[in-house]
């Protein structure tokens, strides 16, 4: 039951400290009306957090503090979104950074042409989208999304798609889970993780794994303590190659309280290695 040492977990969901988080998040300003949000949150879905780490000073380097949080950790391997950093950062250390491309599906032949080009060009490895986030919003099964499940699919990628109620002051109707039952349906060769906790529909997207061998899911942006016991629960029984790890460091949880927490959890001894690495890396094909 405690979680094991020494596996070399991948983070499916990790950055960079940033220099200006507000200036990093401006994009989803424009769907923001409340004057909480506007005038005091350097992030948009900042009333979740408590103790977010803090942005980068002008002097440091950004890659060696996050690489040096994920060697204390025992973090081997990272997703981390597509980026000039991201790009040195693979080069400075070689096997540990894997890419993904976020999207906006509103244009859609942009966003196809900028998978093709991330996947030829730098070996993308993910596809992201947050349906919430979108100007104006674009469901999960809204047919704008089908041409990048498509692309995902003949890539081989898989896709990660927030999931639940969104953390930013949007409507999430677009997030719903029971969205991903038709995509699972058209897409019966589509790899898609469900991510951002899918609260609170998590026991939806239990019935809705049990069902669809192609759909996953992370607890991305959960604090472990917090993680839902549905999501526990299927972890430990049929859901062992289902639910793998993704943080959200420097977004809104420190590597140092993931770590703490994490292992409190009460995942079965046969179930830690699946969720901290060997899931991600069948998943996402880390290996090839």
């Amino acid at each position: 039951m405690p979680m094991p040492e020494g596996i070399g977990a991948v983070d499916l969901m990790i950055g960079f400290p940033m220099r200006d988080k507000k200036a990093v998040y401006e994009y989803l300003m424009r769907g923001i009306r409340d004057e909480e949000t506007k005038k005091e949150f350097t992030f948009p879905a900042e009333y979740m957090f408590k103790e977010v780490p803090d942005e980068a000073d002008r002097e440091s380097d950004p890659i060696a503090t996050t690489m040096a949080e994920m060697d204390k950790y025992g973090v081997e391997k990272g997703l981390f979104g597509l980026s000039e950093m991201a790009i040195e950062a693979a080069e400075r250390y070689p096997g540990r950074v894997f890419f993904s491309l976020e999207v906006d599906p509103n244009d859609v032949m942009k966003a196809v042409r900028r998978i093709r080009k991330a996947k030829e060009e730098h070996d993308l490895t993910a596809v992201t989208m947050f349906p919430a986030g979108c100007f104006p919003q674009v469901p999960v099964d809204d047919r704008k999304m089908y041409p990048v499940y498509a692309t995902c699919v003949e890539l081989d990628i898989p896709v990660i798609v927030n999931a639940g109620i969104a953390g930013p002051r949007f409507p999430s109707d677009c997030q719903h889970v029971e969205r991903f039952d038709v995509v699972c349906y058209d897409f019966p060769d589509l790899r898609i993780v469900m991510r951002h906790g899918a609260e609170p529909w998590e026991a939806l997207a239990v019935k809705l794994m049990l069902k669809w061998p192609g759909l996953y899911y992370m607890p991305s942006a959960f604090a472990p303590k917090y993680y839902p016991k549905a999501i526990i629960d299927y972890a430990n029984t049929r859901g062992a190659d289902k639910i793998m790890y993704a943080g959200y460091y420097p977004m809104g949880l420190s590597l140092e309280r993931i770590f703490t927490e994490l292992p409190n959890v009460p995942l079965k001894d046969e179930v830690w290695p699946k969720f901290l690495r060997d899931n991600a890396v069948r998943v996402f094909k880390l290996d090839r």
